[in-house]
């Protein structure tokens, strides 16, 4: 059996636990590993408040300690331009045009698996390596072995060449093992929290992040049952398919049971209520798809099953691509899809394709 050859490996590090571990793990294995942090905002914040948030000046010399902990190279690369446009900017233009998007789907997309692989790819590197929990075997892009932490989700959106210069050393391992792991490396970062919520909005209120970018706007709340106008609101922005909290609605509804969001019109500022299986959809279609899965594109339907969000429900599913779109019909009905979320395709643990959901009936 012949030796793995040793490759150039560019390894993604947040100053996080996991990519520490992912980079520990590569230059242990023998590669020519060199970490970087992708310094993602101009105006950095000192320190992150608990688990919010992430990209801040302690993350970067977190990231450095480990490097040297490591014993590898280190450097800081400036995406603050890039990111900005890439993701905070699509991110408010899309819910301004009544979609909710996923912005660590775009992150992956256009950050981490864009410009940093085509730069390193310049550099001469061979591979970049993150801390993604998800495996990768013969370039097929499988679920971690750890479900609770699974992130092939967001990474369904890379296309095969991504993927083939793509490493992902956690995912036959659990958080707890990682974080076990980073404390016998005499990693500072072992008890780190991880991030969560958004990272660019660290005090996780997205509504006032959006109403400072898009001002306020008030607009009707209309219940769908009866035509009625039940509340108003300061931008139909702020709220996305499927809310139930948070609607301030003047009155009870008529059946006595609870509203929820069932559409976003920002044209005519418009956000439409009314009972949870008005929500049910059966039929998606989604756009600019991407197939990154062993056989070739589904010109005639397929038995897979849909993911259709982050940490969301499976199910079991019928999909094509037909006219440059991904045409999903769903086995039982789904609640609450909203547009710009991801459609994520499997077959088993195996992600086969993607694409961000335009409609849903």
């Amino acid at each position: 059996m012949s030796p793995t050859p040793r490759l150039r490996v560019l390894a993604a590090m947040s100053g996080g636990v996991d990519s520490a571990v992912a980079a520990a793990r590569i230059a242990e294995a023998g590669h020519d590993v060199t970490g970087v942090h992708l310094a993602l905002s101009s105006n950095p914040r000192s320190y992150r408040t608990g688990a919010r948030g992430c990209c801040t000046l302690e993350d970067a010399r977190d990231a450095r300690r480990a490097a040297d902990v490591i014993g590898i190279p280190f450097y800081v690369w400036d995406m603050a331009e890039r990111f900005h446009r890439d993701v905070v900017e699509d991110f408010v233009s899309e819910y301004a045009a009544g979609r909710t998007p996923n912005p660590c789907l775009r992150c992956n997309e256009k950050i981490k698996f864009e410009a940093v692989l085509d730069r390193a790819l310049a550099l001469g590197f061979d591979a970049v390596a993150t801390g993604h929990h998800a495996r990768l075997a013969g370039g097929v892009l499988r679920r971690s072995v750890d479900e609770a932490k699974d992130q092939s989700y967001v990474l369904g959106v890379l296309t095969r060449e991504q993927l083939s210069h793509a490493i992902f050393p956690l995912g036959d391992s659990t958080k707890a093992e990682v974080r076990a792991e980073a404390g016998r490396r005499g990693l500072t970062v072992a008890d780190k929290p991880d991030s969560h919520d958004i990272c660019f909005i660290a005090d996780g209120d997205t509504r006032a992040f959006l109403a400072d970018r898009l001002g306020a706007s008030e607009g009707p709340i209309v219940d769908a049952l009866t035509g009625q106008v039940v509340g108003t609101h300061q931008g139909a922005y702020g709220f996305t398919i499927g809310q139930r909290k948070g609607l301030r609605i003047d009155r009870p509804a008529t059946d006595g049971r609870p509203r929820y969001v069932l559409s976003v019109e920002p044209v005519s500022n418009t956000v439409t209520v009314g009972p949870r299986t008005s929500l049910e959809v059966r039929d998606i279609v989604g756009e600019r798809p991407v197939w990154n899965g062993p056989a070739g594109e589904p010109y005639e339907p397929i038995a897979c099953s849909v993911q259709l969000r982050a940490h969301g429900e499976v199910y079991g599913c019928r999909a094509q691509l037909s006219g440059g779109e991904l045409h999903i019909a769903l086995d039982r009905p789904a609640a609450g899809v909203a547009a710009g979320q991801g459609a994520v395709l499997y077959e088993g643990d195996a992600v086969i394709g993607s694409a961000t959901i335009a409609s849903a009936v």
